[in-house]
């Protein structure tokens, strides 16, 4: 009976325009998360001029974002399950849209970094849904030429996104300055609503979950108390009651590991599978995924603060600046997928991790030999060569990381992947407040000397991504060496037809 409902959802002409569209939607919403993400940092010196904000605000609009969107994935994923992806897809992007508002509406800091909080968890409701329902919409045997689209908007959110956001704070539109970057999602998310409502298909899992609400609370404090007392530590002298947290953080983890092991054998609804890091490979890219987050979120702001503050640039030279980093990113991207990692397995992930290490220590060493006397572009060739080196990294890990996990834990597995990564990126932002503006006293700086200090600033965090980079490259070692979906091919789709498929008839 599957089957025939399968073919039928598959092949009737109605269905096939349906899914389509669906995808069409599903894909525009990842973009406008993408975008926001990307959009936000080009903006940050035009926010904190208006709205005078400090450091530590800026951090948290940016960093807010990613613990809210971290903290809140696994739980978004897991409510979608239970309640339909539909339905959660739609409750995530109104919430979305209405909190996109309150944020270009924001009047103080306060109200835009608590908006951008508000943002990242709705963002954590709305993006789960999109990689499930595209695995219900979808075959086995067609999700290849679906991810590569995927790939393919996920590149053009890279690249769109600071231009955009260059672009919009540039224009100065209505006299809004920076607002418009977060207004442009209004449109954008109605219509979304609009055209979700009527053509993306419903479906839940096929076992009854629970929500796993004390896990949710304990994950959440957790990462609350290692990311505050980052972020804000430095502006408040590194208070005492800043480093308990921080150790105490690691005791809440390890009470939620010890309420996630009993949640499993109660009633088999925990938030996290912990099963899952009994495969090595798995726990290997997990690990990955956490520290080139770290990477991820140290260098973005730095890069921009430096461009901005450092160098003076406007945000469209500073936006134009990033778009061979950008291109680079989604040429070696759809490489790798297609033609290096099926031939050369994991060594192409780690040849991307050396590969950024070459750029970012190029770029090390022309800050320091031009100063801030630095073109455009003379930056041009060390963006290529880190863009290289993570394009090959960021396309094939899922795949890498997945490739060993039991097929009935493929979806909690990639919950777990996405909010690894955004941990990382919470917890890289968390960090500027040591590996860079611990290197500049803003306040006894000079007119004349900000420019000076920022670009060491800038240099001495690169040293930092390099470190991590080392890291990530010894680590990768436990990846398998060729993932299977790669081996086995169309062996692997043809067996891979997921059961939820008839949803599509609804």
């Amino acid at each position: 009976m599957t089957s025939t409902s399968t073919s039928s959802a598959t092949t009737a002409p109605a269905a096939d325009r349906r899914r389509w569209l669906a995808l069409a939607i599903v894909m525009t919403a990842a973009f406008m998360d993408l975008v926001d993400v990307t959009i936000v940092n080009i903006a940050i010196p035009s926010i904190e001029r208006d709205l005078s904000a400090s450091f530590g605000a800026i951090q948290w609009i940016t960093a807010g974002y990613a613990l809210a969107f971290a903290a809140g994935l696994i739980t978004g994923g897991r409510l979608g399950d239970i309640y339909g992806r539909k339905r959660l897809f739609l409750v995530g992007m109104a919430g979305f849209t209405v909190a996109s508002a309150l944020c270009g509406f924001a009047a103080n800091p306060e109200m835009l970094v608590a908006s951008r909080l508000l943002q990242g968890a709705m963002a954590a409701m709305m993006v789960p849904q999109v990689l499930a329902i595209i695995h219900v919409t979808f075959p086995a045997h067609e999700r290849g030429k679906v991810f590569g689209m995927f790939g393919a908007v996920v590149g053009l959110g890279a690249v769109s996104g600071p231009l955009l956001g260059a672009l919009l704070t540039q224009w100065n539109l209505f006299g809004l300055e920076w607002r418009p970057i977060f207004l442009i999602n209004l449109p954008v998310g109605v219509a979304g609503l609009i055209l979700g409502r009527k053509f993306i298909a419903e479906s839940r899992a096929d076992k009854a979950l629970r929500l796993d609400l004390v896990g949710v609370a304990l994950v959440t404090l957790a990462l609350l108390m290692l990311i505050y007392p980052l972020t804000r530590g430095r502006e408040l002298g590194w208070p005492l009651w800043g480093h308990v947290c921080m150790a105490g953080s690691m005791a809440v983890f390890g009470v939620f590991v010890a309420y996630e092991k009993y949640k499993a054998r109660k009633d088999g609804s925990p938030l996290v599978e912990l099963s899952l890091f009994r495969v090595k490979s798995f726990a290997a890219g997990i690990a990955v995924q956490l520290t080139f987050g770290v990477v991820l979120g140290v260098f973005f702001l730095v890069w921009t603060l430096y461009m901005q503050i450092g160098l003076g640039w406007s945000p469209l030279k500073a936006g134009l600046t990033g778009v061979p980093f950008s291109i680079a990113v989604s040429a070696a991207a759809g490489m790798s997928v297609q033609k290096l990692v099926p031939r050369f397995g994991r060594k192409v992930l780690q040849a991307g991790a050396l590969t950024m290490v070459a750029g970012v220590l190029l770029y090390i060493w022309e800050a320091g030999r031009y100063g801030t006397g630095i073109e455009p572009w003379q930056m041009v060739a060390p963006l290529v060569v880190m863009g290289i080196g993570m394009g090959l990294i960021v396309a094939p890990l899922t795949d890498a990381v997945l490739s060993d996990v039991p097929r009935e834990h493929a979806g909690s597995a990639s919950g777990l992947i996405n909010t690894t990564g955004q941990m990382g990126t919470a917890l890289g932002l968390g960090l500027v407040s040591v590996v860079f503006f611990g290197a500049i006293d803003e306040e006894r700086l000079a007119p004349g000397e900000v420019g000076a200090a920022f670009a060491e600033a800038f240099r001495g965090a690169l040293w930092w991504v390099v470190a991590v980079l080392a890291v990530i490259f010894a680590v990768m070692f436990a990846l398998p060496g060729r993932p299977k979906q790669h081996v086995e091919g169309g062996a692997v789709a043809a067996d891979e037809v997921p059961e939820p498929v008839p949803a599509l008839t609804h």
